[in-house]
């Protein structure tokens, strides 16, 4: 944590006339919209009332940090500029725009949302709480957002930025990941709302958070809340926001064969509730241990998928480092094969040609092997 003063040029640090009278909530949300009007980041989101293109650039940076997601809200929003557009293409075409974002559950859930604004509202966008919560993937936060900042209704927005101001400024030890926590911080929020301007106050909050209240050595002695935060003035401010515990990560290990028949490939549509759904890849044995290509040949679902064959070529093995995801960890190995013909036990698979890959959407781990590979 770093206390000295530093400099602030784009911060006024004396008093607004009157603010020892002042209520501490308006206090504080004055002084976080000032700081925000000086030290706002440009951004396209910013600049539009639009609430379908205010959705999109949400969702995205739900995961994503701005710089990378800047990229994909130019992307995503030329492909598909309405809802309308984007509820009308088709679904491969959605992922394959999001691919390389990950979490992909919000592609599908984007798109899912977007037919239903079609089908329930004639392609208007919803202008209420209500509406908006009732759209798929869209929760708490984002309905906040979105009313705020494309309808100026008055609701507190708390993501894990917002989290980190509260817990530091109040002195909340409640864990934010706790049922109870979470309760108290959209409370706590929802009080320190500015109701006149509250779309400007939740990016304050969230830019506040994102750029000045940083999760690591924040500048301390350059914080315009530096005489009303309880975690400074007790020395605590390292120590929060506190969380209740840990997820606990589970190893996986990815025995992935990219098969290939001339100028053909296997890719299959990944189904079911596991990750990566509704994203392509290679045939895939899924280990419980880390396997040689000896004891790969051996298990039962190498040989259903080589049954028939008159000849396998081995051509190459390359293992990756650990692949790392938000609750696994994935262990993944890819053998490239040719085979002098498909078998029976193949037909539930894609056969594509080189030409046509790049239309699929994959992994990022796909990507990566696809990369050094082509």
């Amino acid at each position: 944590m770093n206390s000295g003063m530093g400099t602030c040029p784009n911060f006024l640090f004396s008093r607004v006339m009157g603010s020892k009278d002042m209520d501490d909530n308006r206090f504080i949300s004055d002084r976080l919209i000032r700081w925000y009007e000086a030290n706002r980041r440009d951004l396209p989101w910013r600049e539009t009332s639009d609430p379908y293109l205010i959705w999109i650039s949400e969702v995205i940076l739900q995961q994503t940090r701005v710089n990378q997601g800047l990229e994909y809200y130019y992307r995503f929003t030329a492909r598909f500029p309405s809802v309308r557009v984007l509820a009308e293409a088709g679904e491969d075409e959605v992922m394959k725009y999001w691919q390389g974002l990950g979490y992909y559950s919000r592609a599908r859930n984007l798109h899912a949302a977007a037919k239903q604004v079609m089908e329930r509202y004639d392609g208007r966008f919803p202008s209420t709480r209500e509406e908006v919560l009732s759209l798929k993937g869209i929760g708490e936060y984002t309905a906040a957002a979105i009313c705020s900042f494309a309808f100026g209704l008055p609701y507190a927005a708390v993501d894990g930025n917002v989290y980190r101001v509260l817990s530091r400024v109040f002195g909340v030890d409640l864990p934010i990941d706790s049922g109870e926590g979470k309760k108290y911080f959209s409370r706590l929020a929802q009080d320190l709302l500015d109701e006149r301007q509250p779309g400007l106050f939740n990016q304050a909050m969230m830019e506040f958070g994102a750029l000045q209240c940083v999760p690591r050595s924040p500048d301390c002695g350059c914080c315009p809340l530096a005489d009303k935060c309880r975690a400074l003035a007790e020395k605590r401010v390292d120590s929060l926001p506190v969380k209740a515990g840990k997820t606990v990560v589970k190893p996986r290990y990815f025995n992935y064969l990219d098969i290939r028949h001339g100028n053909t490939l296997l890719l299959k549509k990944r189904s079911g509730q596991d990750i990566w759904q509704n994203l392509y890849e290679f045939p895939l044995i899924e280990t419980d241990r880390p396997f040689s290509w000896e004891e790969l040949q051996e298990t039962a679902d190498f040989r259903a998928l080589f049954d028939g064959i008159r000849e396998v070529r081995f051509l190459r093995v390359r293992e990756f480092k650990k692949h790392v995801l938000s609750h696994r960890v994935i262990y993944p190995v890819f053998y490239r094969l040719e085979v002098s013909e498909y078998s029976s036990g193949m037909a539930a698979y894609l056969q594509v040609s080189d030409d046509s890959l790049e239309t699929y959407a994959v992994s990022r781990l796909m990507q990566v092997y696809l990369e050094k590979e082509l």
